[in-house]
């Protein structure tokens, strides 16, 4: 194909973009659009109605999960997908997993006003509940498409405020009566923005994404006994704080010490009564590892439910570890890869192999059916945050390759 004339309309998809980051908006530029709430549902009736507009039709399953297909010469046909998420974190930014939705539509736009047929028909997706911040874990209704977790767990996931999550489904009449799983699906692409500095520093306008990290999210909960910050002695403390910060400092200990290509941290603590004048009686907390290498990965889980206990007895604290979050590596389909790799070239964008470091809806699908990601930069690396920010060249580059590397798996009929 000549990459010249076929590209996507930049302009119309920033547009999408703005038009999509005016609902659920944040307190600083970004966006607060939760998964379950008012506002996801009025983002899901937005890209619905480009959608239709745009001339595909929606089927949604009993996850909430929107699958929007342009019909191809043969539909019957296995379909190639496009999917990523349209739910924020609370401090989100405009971008992740948006511009991944929104650029799938773009592609089908784009196919519309140049009149070229697909001889496979092309879905794109909105996957229910990706970020996981208001019901664990992340990427759920991908998860139960791809048979890693069961509907019944999924519906009966509970936020903070003890509301579950098939009743927010229902609430908001996102709730379909499509099965989940077991679609036809040839292949599905997921662009997204890096979440990372690697793109931006290097120089490079594509990542052409050939692995996903795993991850191990291992929830600890620390019981010591609540008492007065002023008049308790040092020596009669039983500070359920001071063993999560020892904790912490060896969850940073474990990740250094399998480098390269290994992460850990805590992002998530909570302290109770969470009083300023009350020593923590309970303190529970979340433990992030990441690598891309399996071994790795079960070894910083190992050596944390090793260290962790000998902490907590050494301050005559109780101690609980559960496992809330977990997947394997990924290794994303080498034809797909190659397929993403050779559109960047022919266009003449400027590329580089990359690892994603977050999780992803793609990792779960992988699982059912072949994968890749394409990933563009984001200033500074910095993502899960209102400031998150890209280019308008930068979001235009990766959909033009998006659409050229479906174009190819979905078989233009001249």
């Amino acid at each position: 194909m000549d990459g010249d004339n076929i590209r996507i309309d930049g302009a119309r998809l920033w547009d999408s973009l703005m038009e999509m980051a005016k609902i659920g908006p944040g307190v600083a530029g970004g966006n607060n659009r939760q998964t379950l709430t008012d506002a996801d549902a009025e983002g899901r009736r937005l890209f619905q109605n480009w959608c239709e507009a745009a001339g595909m039709s929606m089927e949604v399953d009993r996850m909430g999960n929107m699958f929007m297909r342009h019909e191809g010469e043969d539909p019957s046909a296995d379909p190639v997908y496009i999917g990523s998420h349209l739910d924020t974190q609370p401090t989100g930014g405009k971008y992740d997993g948006v511009l991944g939705v929104l650029s799938g539509l773009e592609v089908i736009r784009a196919i519309r006003d140049m009149g070229l047929k697909t001889r496979r028909p092309i879905v794109v997706t909105n996957w229910t509940n990706e970020e996981g911040t208001r019901f664990a874990p992340a990427m759920l209704a991908s998860g139960v498409y791809a048979g890693v977790h069961d509907e019944d767990f999924a519906n009966s996931r509970e936020d903070a405020e003890g509301k579950r999550f098939g009743d927010e489904l229902d609430r908001i009449g996102w709730r379909g009566t499509a099965p989940v799983g077991g679609r036809p699906m040839h292949a599905m692409f997921e662009y997204h923005i890096e979440q990372g500095p690697i793109l931006e520093a290097e120089g490079k306008q594509i990542g052409v994404v050939t692995h996903g990290q795993g991850l191990w999210w291992l929830q600890v909960t620390l019981t010591g006994k609540d008492a007065h910050t002023g008049s308790t002695p040092m020596n009669m403390r039983v500070n359920a704080g001071l063993g999560m910060a020892r904790i912490i400092e060896a969850v940073h200990r474990i990740a250094m010490s399998h480098q390269p290509d290994a992460v850990g941290a805590v992002g998530q603590a909570n302290v109770y009564p969470n009083s300023r004048n009350v020593i923590p009686g309970r303190a529970v907390f979340t433990i992030d590892f990441r690598s891309p290498e399996l071994a790795k990965l079960n070894a910083m889980r190992a050596e944390l439910e090793a260290e962790a206990p000998k902490i907590a007895a050494e301050l005559g604290l109780g101690i609980e570890i559960e496992p809330v979050g977990h997947f394997d590596p990924v290794t994303f389909d080498e034809g797909l890869v190659g397929m993403v790799r050779g559109a960047a070239e022919s266009l003449g964008y400027s590329h580089m192999n990359i690892v994603s470091g977050a999780g992803h809806d793609a990792c779960w699908i992988n699982r059912v059916a072949p994968t890749v990601m394409i990933m563009c930069p984001c200033v500074d690396g910095l993502s899960h945050n209102e400031a998150e920010e890209i280019s308008p060249e930068w979001a235009s580059a990766g959909a033009d390759v998006l659409l050229h590397a479906v174009l190819e798996a979905a078989e233009v009929v001249r």
